[in-house]
């Protein structure tokens, strides 16, 4: 049991390889960092995908910023500091996914340029308090959806995806709350149905 991680039972697949085969396949194919021989999924196209949520969260990131910049009016204060505290938290998951792009072999596309035609969300007009916090919630339900999507894509071909998704929809989802409360009380009444 030295070089076995777990017992096989009769007439099923091994539950983990031994430690040996761990070893060798470990030194195989340096090159490729993260990604070894057991990944599952389609390296490129991960990438690919991931470059489009960086590119969703870097608009995210501008669109609360311009809001928590630009809102106005007697109530506006604590909603700047929501949008504001969203930009930050979207910032980080935009590094989250940065940082997986990296470990994938790849490189983040952080170039402006085609910006908003890479992500899921868009930058929005808004002219008003009211009317900001409805594109910010409209894009949260966006990327709510589209996360969910990926997360059933990815599923256990590529379960280091999936959690970082995992965690970022879960935040997504608060601020989407945070959103949909925010507009209740600009507006005195749900703009959707519980």
């Amino acid at each position: 049991m030295a070089n076995t991680m777990a017992k096989q039972n009769p007439g099923s697949k091994p539950f983990l390889t031994d430690v040996k085969t761990l070893r060798d396949r470990a030194r195989k194919n340096l090159g490729e960092g993260a990604v070894t021989t057991s990944y599952e999924g389609d390296v490129n196209k991960t990438i690919e995908i991931l470059q489009t949520v960086l590119a969703t969260e870097i608009v995210c990131v501008l669109r609360y910023t311009m809001h928590a910049v630009a809102a106005t009016g007697i109530s506006s204060e604590g909603v700047k500091a929501e949008f504001a505290q969203h930009a930050k938290e979207e910032a980080e998951h935009a590094n989250q996914v940065a940082e997986r792009i990296n470990q994938l072999g790849g490189k983040p596309d952080f170039n402006p340029t085609g910006l908003a035609s890479r992500a899921a969300s868009e930058y929005g007009s808004a002219d008003n308090l009211v009317e900001m916090i409805k594109e910010n919630l409209i894009a949260e339900r966006i990327a709510i959806d589209h996360y969910r999507e990926l997360i059933r894509y990815f599923g256990n071909e590529d379960p280091g995806t999936r959690t970082m998704l995992e965690g970022i929809l879960v935040v997504e989802e608060e601020h989407a709350n945070d959103m949909h409360d925010l507009l209740v009380a600009h507006e005195g009444h749900p703009m959707l149905n519980k």
